[in-house]
């Protein structure tokens, strides 16, 4: 390959990553590639511990969506014990997780990707950010804050803090919701109701403006996966596994989480440290598959609440079938938290948020458990196994951002083909920043809560076979 661009690091998003785009001889994009340069380790260094220590030990892995992975860990932990944990405490951890959705849905839509289609493509980095959109729009950028305020308020009123709540554990969970903090959240609804109606009419508007980027923004054909209840109810928590192809013909249907390896197989890459997973039964790279807001919205039939079916169901035409473009990812989000929030009210007069039975007690009656449950960005594997004693023996995490990972590689290859041409010898940095955009879509956590604000670092070089430098941007 003649030429090679490279986007390092790539800005707003959860985590540090870097794209590479090649050129061929007449300068035209040949392949493209999103590398995850983070190394964690979790899979490895949790060897040893015990089970129960998981959902505090993985809930470190982010910052944003620590939730996620303390509900899915203390799932495995309840599959190792063979315990039903008694409703109570299910239906909290459903609340927690709503609010998970709001807060983490919030903060990609206004701070993270907003600044793009509200200020403008072509608007300088340094004011391309959430400061930007306060200076644009401070009522709406405070309206984005307030919203994810809440989300992190129902977290905080369960679990007693916004970030690495211990309150879920294997068999149950800690602590009941009290009157005071049911009060309060109640009271913040009426608010969240009009942000995510205000978030709506926007994005509406956006649409309508922005009706190339929904053509080339990730629009290609993939399989789709994610929770779904028996009768294709949106699911966040429980459910069985579905998945859908692009015409949105239903492909596999009430698989057994618990079963995920007889229909998901891992890839390895060399050129990042982020898993492909892919559908076992197709292979690759027929087997693409994505998950999240807009997957999970292309397997659903129903959100199982009025306000969302009704903007559910205007979704879903904007597809032939499913709907395959990666731009309204941001969409999804919105309709999403419109869900949580109704699920959250109508959840608030439930009596049994109340209770004080909270947990099941017992030892380990099987040496593997895994805990499945959706991510703010797909759905979230925790698979363990254990010994007799309870100590870990082998753990497996496939993260929804992982299960992306093609995709995402797929969604910059087609945007760098799009806008890189002929040989050009400039890339102008809105360009690039529309590339990156294509990232941002799918809101990829990666391992991290760390993302770039106010002045974005950033260098682009183009260089030649011979190694001249043919252009170079830089920013931050």
């Amino acid at each position: 390959m003649a030429n090679r661009i490279v986007i390092d690091p790539v800005t707003r998003i959860e985590g540090h990553a870097k794209i590479s785009i090649y050129l061929d001889d007449e300068g035209n994009v040949s392949d493209a590639e999103f590398h995850v340069v983070e190394f964690r380790g979790f899979e490895k260094f949790c060897e040893g511990r015990p089970y129960a220590e998981m959902p505090g030990i993985t809930s470190r892995i982010c910052g944003i969506c620590p939730v996620s992975h303390l509900l899915a860990s203390a799932k495995a932990g309840d599959a190792i014990m063979a315990v039903n944990i008694p409703p109570a405490a299910e239906k909290l951890r459903r609340l927690m997780n709503l609010g998970q959705i709001i807060q983490s849905h919030a903060l990609s839509f206004f701070h993270l990707s907003a600044p793009d289609f509200v200020l403008g493509w072509d608007t300088p980095p340094a004011h391309r950010n959430v400061f930007g959109l306060m200076a644009a729009n401070k009522d709406l950028a405070r309206a984005g804050i307030r919203l994810r305020q809440f989300g992190q308020e129902v977290i905080a009123t369960l679990g007693g803090q916004k970030i690495h709540p211990a309150w879920a554990v294997p068999g149950g969970v800690r602590e009941p919701l009290t009157e005071a903090g049911r009060d309060r959240l109640r009271a913040w609804l009426p608010e969240a109701y009009a942000t995510t109606q205000l978030a709506l009419d926007l994005f509406r508007k956006t649409l309508k403006s922005h009706t190339r980027e929904v053509q080339i923004f990730g629009n290609f054909q993939s399989l789709f996966m994610g929770l779904v209840e028996p009768d294709g109810t949106w699911e966040h928590y429980g459910g069985k596994l579905r998945f859908v192809d692009s015409s949105g013909s239903v492909i596999a249907d009430q698989l057994e989480p618990q079963k995920y390896s007889e229909c998901i197989a891992e890839a390895v890459q060399p050129s990042s440290y982020l898993k492909s997973p892919y559908y076992l039964p197709l292979g690759l790279p027929d087997g693409m598959y994505r998950v999240g807001p807009l997957a999970r919205l292309n397997v659903a039939e129903q959100m199982g609440t009025s306000k969302a079916d009704a903007e559910l169901k205007k979704f879903k035409k904007l597809g032939r079938g499913a709907v395959t473009s990666s731009f309204l990812y941001h969409y999804a989000r919105l309709i999403e938290i419109l869900a949580a929030v109704e699920r959250i009210e109508l959840s608030l007069g439930d009596a049994d948020l109340l209770s004080e039975e909270l947990r099941a007690d017992a030892g380990i009656n099987s040496f593997r458990g895994v805990g499945v449950s959706e991510a703010p960005r797909g759905t979230l594997f925790h698979d363990y196994t254990v010994d007799r004693n309870g100590l870990l023996q082998k753990v497996n995490l496939i993260i929804a951002t992982g299960q992306n990972n093609l995709a995402m590689n797929q969604t910059v290859a087609q945007l760098a083909r799009h806008y890189i041409r002929g040989g050009r010898k400039e890339i102008p940095e809105p360009l690039l920043n529309r590339i990156e955009h294509g990232i941002r879509c799918f809101d990829p956590c990666l391992s991290c809560s760390t993302h770039a604000v106010g002045q974005m670092p950033l260098r682009v070089r183009l260089v030649a076979a011979d190694g001249r430098v043919l252009s170079e941007v830089a920013r931050g």
